[in-house]
């Protein structure tokens, strides 16, 4: 089987979320918010998970609508970054959460 071209890849942003309980309130949130269809649209994927932090991977389209998400939910979280890479994310913010 051919390799996909880059044009044809899905491209991803990451956002960077902090709160209390986000590794469990992320998920519910999107769901409630966009619903089943809305989160394989966003191909929500986790790349790291911290005590009051996390970083996700998401649909370039729908990085709006995920941020909404988060903003809506009753728990209190916010998207401190949005970047094209994982190593971007850290270059204003220390390593150490």
């Amino acid at each position: 089987m051919k390799p996909l071209k880059p044009s044809m890849r899905e491209k991803k942003r990451y956002l960077l979320v902090r709160g209390k309980t986000v590794q469990e309130d992320i998920e519910q949130a999107i769901v409630d918010f966009m619903g089943t269809l809305g989160v394989s649209i966003a191909g929500l994927s986790w790349i790291e998970k911290g005590k009051d932090y996390a970083i996700i991977a998401v649909n370039r389209e729908t990085v709006n609508q995920v941020r909404a998400a988060l903003t809506v939910w009753p728990e209190k979280m916010t998207v401190e970054r949005v970047s094209g890479s994982v190593k971007n994310m850290w270059k204003k913010q220390p390593k150490a959460l």
